[in-house]
């Protein structure tokens, strides 16, 4: 493997694990009530948590953006949603979605595809025996409303 191709393997692990992250900074955040703000829950999570610093930025950004545009993040999922609401889903669900919406509307150099995929592997890993299939048919229908979102 070329030094590039092991550089590109290295940033989609990290960006992989990145991802587990903030679905569970996202976690912690919805069980405080959402009192403080995603990035505020993530420097309190570090201050008793190790993250790599490669991994942070990337947690870092998606936060932020999240935080920045959750009315309009949540807006999207809502219309991809149906006959659901945003707010009766699971917490991990809701994070895994609010997650991937984010990168799929704000983050440029992330294929949509990959966060679906991305996704669907969070879902199989930390959510209930439908949340897979459940996952990738909200992020599908949040895809194919292009990429202003809702109209």
């Amino acid at each position: 493997m070329s030094a590039a191709g092991a550089e590109g393997r290295a940033k989609r692990v990290d960006r992989s694990r990145a991802r587990a992250w903030i679905v569970q900074i996202h976690y912690q955040w919805e069980a405080s009530a959402a009192a403080a703000s995603l990035r505020e829950t993530l420097a309190q999570a570090l201050t008793t948590r190790s993250m790599s610093p490669r991994r942070l930025p990337y947690v870092r950004m998606i936060l932020t953006l999240m935080d920045e545009h959750l009315e309009d993040v949540d807006a999207a999922l809502q219309e991809a949603l149906e006959n659901w609401r945003l707010e009766r889903l699971s917490t991990l669900d809701r994070a895994i979605l609010r997650t991937a919406a984010t990168e799929i509307l704000y983050v440029d150099d992330v294929p949509p595809k990959v966060s679906i995929q991305e996704a669907i592997r969070l879902a199989e890993m930390y959510g209930g025996p439908d949340s897979p299939r459940f996952v990738n048919g909200v992020l599908d229908a949040l895809y194919k409303q292009g990429p202003g979102g809702p109209e």
